[in-house]
């Protein structure tokens, strides 16, 4: 553990030191982080792929595990093994815009892609986020955010619950989808966040006259092993460990209406 940064109440950055030559990895893409004696979760990469010297994980403390994991001081080891999964096709969106919709703790899965978008600025028209939250106290990374804004990022952000301070919109994530006023031919979203949400979200931007295909979102849910043998994580005919957590929007669509799936 190089160093820890508290974003809300209960959520933390952790930046890790990896062994040897680094860490290399492509947006979207997991590790199972291990803490001796409390167990094993598996975690998005949130930091950036231009930068496996650093291995970044965001990570919010519900349980044990997390809790242990969350709790690790400089100087002391977790155990990591990965990456693992499909990635978001940052590539796809080239020559076009790309929109990244998130919900609460789901923009750290999509940070990767921010960071590689920049990387590569002059191949998107625009990069746009949106972003939203229950509180203006569990929006993640807010000094960041405005950074990446003046560098060429787009962003709007809204919370379902305002407070004293908070001077920006209201209402639920779906309600900024007019205000950034895509063009849904040239456009490939990305999606993360609660189920319901992404559920939500992908139909209000078929709505908005987005492809479906051009629409992926990540399902990260009751994964336990990463390598497909223990079914913990089975979604209809998919593993999700194997098959996502990056899935095109068409392929989980029907499947995210069933219940208790």
């Amino acid at each position: 553990m190089l160093r820890r940064l508290r974003e809300t109440a209960d959520t933390w950055t952790l930046e890790l030191e990896p062994p040897r030559q680094g860490f290399e990895f492509a947006p979207g893409q997991f590790t199972m982080l291990y803490a001796f004696g409390a167990g094993e979760v598996p975690i998005s990469i949130s930091g950036d792929p231009a930068r496996p010297e650093r291995l970044v994980h965001t990570v919010r403390a519900v349980g044990p595990t997390t809790r242990a994991i969350c709790s690790a001081r400089r100087g002391e080891s977790l155990v990591v093994r990965g990456p693992f999964g499909s990635t978001w096709p940052v590539e796809a969106a080239e020559g076009g815009d790309l929109v990244v919709v998130a919900g609460g703790i789901g923009l750290a899965p999509l940070r990767p892609v921010l960071y590689a978008a920049l990387a590569r600025r002059e191949a998107f028209t625009r990069i746009v986020l949106l972003y939203g939250a229950r509180m203006p106290d569990q929006l993640l990374y807010t000094a960041e955010l405005e950074r990446l804004r003046t560098q060429g990022i787009e962003i709007f952000l809204t919370v379902d619950q305002a407070d004293e301070q908070w001077r920006g919109a209201v209402g639920v994530v779906t309600t900024l989808i007019p205000r950034a006023r895509l063009d849904p031919g040239r456009t490939v979203a990305f999606v993360c966040g609660p189920e319901i949400m992404m559920r939500f979200t992908s139909s209000s931007l078929v709505q908005a006259g987005i492809a479906p295909e051009r629409l992926h979102v990540s399902l990260e849910r009751n994964m336990k092993c990463a390598l497909g043998h223990c079914g913990r994580c089975q979604f209809g005919p998919h593993y999700i460990c194997g098959d996502g957590a990056v899935f095109d929007y068409p392929a989980v669509e029907h499947l995210l209406t069933v219940p208790e799936l």
